[in-house]
């Protein structure tokens, strides 16, 4: 491993990194240097068995590296593949030149890196006009509805997650427009008590 001096350039030795963090100074110009190792640089790596990845007379070998074992076989093309070239995703073993954007033919869906999250923005929808009065429930009331509707069976995270949020924007939805109504019938109700007793 070679770390250099920022001030003098030299190279600092190797016993210089004995702990994971050192502020010390620069052996050649005294320099006061403060560096952040990895603690894996230091430690011990396992030995590979070279034969266990080379193929043998007779064995099938890696379509890429000729020289290497083939370990698995693309479910699209059915090359060979060693244990460099797989690719695991959802339980599917591809090669590189199958995952690669120019190839022609069948390709990988797109990788999700986010999704919206319909439930969240039920939720806040149904939450907001509770809390705060920002806007009344009878708008946000059918828009939750939908969503909860709509989005039910969508994928909510890339990170599996429950119902729970869509639950309790339901709720949460109906308890509002139950007290709208119970509102509106008070509303309704006074003026007609008031005038009986006229």
């Amino acid at each position: 491993m070679l770390v250099f001096c920022p001030r003098c350039s030299s190279a600092l030795p190797d016993w210089y990194f004995k702990q994971a963090r050192t502020d010390s100074s620069c052996p050649s110009c005294y320099a006061k240097l403060s560096v952040e190792i990895f603690p894996a640089v230091f430690r011990q790596r396992a030995k590979i068995d070279l034969a266990s990845l080379t193929s043998a007379e007779g064995e099938a070998c890696c379509y890429e590296h000729t020289t290497k074992r083939a370990k698995a076989v693309c479910h699209q093309c059915g090359r060979f593949l060693c244990a460099l070239c797989e690719v695991d995703i959802d339980g599917k073993i591809w090669c590189p030149g199958c995952l690669h954007p120019t190839r022609s033919g069948p390709k990988l869906q797109a990788l999700e890196r986010q999704r919206t999250l319909y439930d969240s923005i039920a939720l806040a929808l149904a939450t907001l006009p509770a809390l705060f009065f920002v806007y009344p429930s009878v708008i946000s009331a059918p828009v939750v509805l939908f969503l909860t509707a709509r989005h039910w069976k969508s994928p909510s995270s890339i990170v599996p997650r429950n119902k729970w949020r869509f639950i309790a924007a339901i709720i949460l939805v109906l308890a509002e427009l139950a007290l709208v109504a119970a509102v509106i019938v008070f509303a309704l109700r006074v003026p007609q008590a008031r005038v009986r007793h006229k």
